[in-house]
């Protein structure tokens, strides 16, 4: 069976660094990117820093099928992960022709119109031979360069974005997960049961996951979630049967996640 493609995610800003901000598309690009046989195996952050930027996608690029970026593409001074980018593969930094012309329709027709100033035309400079990302919810687009996905940090249009990219993606064996839950039993119950489990399914992700729950008597206490994730659909069945009756072992075991508390 060939491998899947892999993918790796920087996250690009200051303001996540800090804590102003909180990331929110690093979970839904790893589901997303799962569902179409690309498996993120690596996500980092990363400063408003040229030289950063420059060298961690240079390096990435080379490690991985595909690396998307999020954040840095806006019109203020310290949106410069397009310019970086534009360095990282050696070419000029322009004004691409269509987008401009896309963007200055667009805030011209708005009422009132809207001042296609020096800061806005950033957001239409872009590396040369980039390929543009346009979604519906924004002109100013993301790109492409190569394997190197440059998208938008806000949220909504992050994820815009990458629909608008996704039909282009070529991934293969779409991952697939079963979680089995039981509360009040513990990590170090099933520890020694959970590593013979993986063993036995070597190809799989076999994960556990604590959580906390109130008692009936009113105090808290845990429970654990296993997760096996793979592509072969039938050993992730087998290995969470397993995982199942491991847990009936020790208490109540279940399908699924378990209930928000």
């Amino acid at each position: 069976m060939t491998a899947n493609p892999t993918a790796c995610l920087l996250i690009i800003g200051n303001e996540v660094l800090s804590g102003r901000t909180r990331d929110a598309n690093l979970q839904f690009l790893a589901t997303r990117l799962g569902e179409i046989g690309i498996p993120l195996r690596e996500a980092r952050v990363i400063p408003d820093v040229p030289e950063t930027i420059i060298d961690t996608v240079n390096e990435c690029r080379v490690k991985f099928t595909h690396v998307f970026t999020t954040g840095g593409i806006g019109p203020t001074h310290d949106d410069i992960t397009s310019e970086c980018v534009a360095r990282a593969f050696g070419v000029p930094w322009e004004v691409h022709e269509e987008t401009r012309a896309i963007m200055a329709a667009d805030y011209a027709r708005r009422d009132p119109p809207v001042e296609f100033n020096a800061a806005r035309l950033r957001m239409a400079t872009l590396p040369r031979g980039a390929v543009p990302i346009r979604c519906t919810e924004t002109t100013a687009p993301g790109f492409s360069m190569e394997n190197v996905h440059v998208m938008a940090g806000v949220p909504r249009i992050m994820r815009s974005m990458f629909e608008a990219l996704a039909p282009t993606l070529k991934g293969g064996q779409p991952i697939t997960s079963r979680t089995v839950h039981a509360d009040f039993v513990y990590e170090g119950q099933i520890a020694e049961g959970l590593t013979a489990i993986q063993k036995e399914f070597p190809t799989l992700d076999l994960g556990s996951y604590p959580y906390y729950r109130r008692r009936p008597d009113g105090g808290m206490g845990g429970g654990v979630a296993l997760v096996a994730k793979g592509t072969d659909s039938g050993a992730v069945a087998a290995a969470a049967q397993a995982a199942f009756a491991l847990l009936a072992r020790f208490g109540e075991a279940r399908e699924g996640e378990p209930a928000p508390e």
